[in-house]
């Protein structure tokens, strides 16, 4: 064909179906090889859609058996095989029965729900799957799956009369706190044999939030470090709220201060001199290496005693931050020097924060999470490091030295085969827990005997 021809039948740089297989001709022929072409491919599109739903419901005990069916019919009656020809018909009636199983849709409505949404590790914890019967007519039983987490729960649903209602509940485990996945529920059709399931999904996943469990500590417990919010310190300054003393004006002083009473009795300008006040700036810090905890029963006991402190302190309205190590990701070029901070503006979003939390081996020690700590929260007065019993008492008080003298350093060691104690070192104050109890029954006392 010549160069200017398929300019001329208007296909230049047209490159669809019709194009690449039979160019620019034209013709009953041509028109005969693309109405065949698009036949097929459309009968292709409607066996691959029919394979994948017989592909979603065929159970492997039904590919077996729709293998076995044929090959029965041909041994059977070539060979003369009379058991092999029954073998064959009964497979097939048993194959046509458990067809019928799949067809129709139970027109029932399904709905799923949590008793509560956020329960504390251990806790009964409960969903519910309500079935409700809209239709005129009665609707037979059917079998529910929810899928919890990694297992599964099953409830076998009773028959419903017109506008009958069932609602029936099922147990959610929570032995470790976390986030579970709960649903969506499904129903399941499937033959008394096994040879066909078919599953149809009705509601959407809910998610249940599983808190670490945390105890109630004393809301004076900053007592043991003697910076109560907006307590007076022994720091003196020129504006401030607390008066301490008079002393001479100084160049720099602002007038407003300057106490003109005593001024008109020594005959030399006096000023107010005050103590500087602070609000409290609690921080809690946990590590999550890996390697500052022996084994999990630390772990979990130090993420409880980081939930107790930072919840009493958001209750009682202070300035708190929770802070932890950040992970360096698996193929980072080098460590990633930083931590994360947990949400504080209420209990339960910093109770959630700490249900995910993980140890891992390239999560920064106690040791560089205190040094990170001290230089990106700004204005810290209190600070509790909180690890397992791994680090050393040289690593404990190398982590304290990271924050200014001014700031009291608390290290909680969280070891339950260790004798409860509490010890200051060089100032730093080490609080050996071996239970969660142990945190309030020592912050209690020593917040008194403050």
């Amino acid at each position: 064909m010549h160069p200017d021809a398929s300019a001329a039948t208007g296909i230049a740089g047209l490159s669809n179906t019709r194009t690449r297989i039979v160019g620019a001709r034209e013709g009953l022929l041509a028109d005969a090889v693309i109405n065949v072409v698009r036949a097929a491919t459309l009968l292709g599109q409607a066996a691959a859609r029919l394979g994948g739903r017989v592909a979603a419901v065929v159970t492997p005990l039904g590919w077996v058996m729709l293998g076995v069916i044929p090959l029965s019919f041909m041994a059977g009656y070539l060979l003369g095989w009379v058991e092999l020809v029954l073998v064959a018909w009964a497979g097939l009636i048993l194959a046509m029965i458990a067809v019928l199983y799949l067809v129709g849709r139970s027109p029932f409505h399904v709905t799923l729900g949590l008793a509560h949404p956020r329960v504390v590790v251990g806790e009964a914890a409960r969903g519910v799957v309500t079935v409700d019967n809209p239709t005129s007519r009665r609707i037979l039983g059917v079998k529910v799956e929810i899928p919890v987490g990694a297992g599964l729960a099953e409830l076998a649903m009773p028959s419903l009369r017109k506008g009958a209602e069932h609602s029936q509940e099922f147990a959610i485990p929570t032995l470790r706190r976390g986030v579970i996945a709960v649903g969506p529920v499904r129903t399941v059709r499937a033959d008394p044999i096994g040879l066909v399931r078919r599953e149809l999904l009705w509601t959407g996943a809910l998610e249940l939030v599983v808190h670490p469990q945390t105890i109630p500590v004393p809301s004076t417990s900053t007592g043991l470090i003697r910076d109560l919010e907006g307590a007076p310190t022994r720091d003196l300054t020129s504006s401030d709220v607390a008066f301490h003393a008079l002393r001479e004006y100084q160049t720099g002083d602002e007038r407003r201060y300057i106490h003109w009473k005593s001024t008109a009795k020594t005959g030399t300008y006096m000023v107010r001199q005050f103590e500087e006040t602070r609000r409290s700036h609690l921080v809690v810090a946990l590590s999550l290496a890996a390697s500052d905890y022996a084994d999990e029963e630390q772990f979990e006991l130090a993420v409880s005693a980081a939930g107790s402190l930072g919840v009493r302190a958001i209750r009682d309205g202070r300035t708190v931050s929770v802070v932890v190590s950040s992970i360096t990701p698996e193929f980072a070029k080098r460590k990633n020097y930083a931590v994360r901070s947990l949400a504080t503006h209420l209990p339960a979003r910093l109770l959630d924060d700490l249900a995910v939390v993980e140890p891992d081996a390239s999560a920064l020690g106690i040791r560089d999470v205190a040094r990170v700590a001290a230089d990106e929260v700004v204005g810290i007065s209190v600070v509790f490091l909180i690890c397992g019993s791994t680090p050393t008492p040289a690593e404990l008080r190398a982590a304290s030295r990271s924050f200014p003298l001014d700031v009291a350093v608390v290290a909680i060691v969280c070891d339950p085969d260790a004798v409860p104690g509490f010890r200051r070192v060089a100032g730093l104050s080490v609080l050996t827990i071996g239970y969660l109890e142990d945190l309030r029954v020592a912050l209690a006392r020593t917040a008194a005997a403050a």
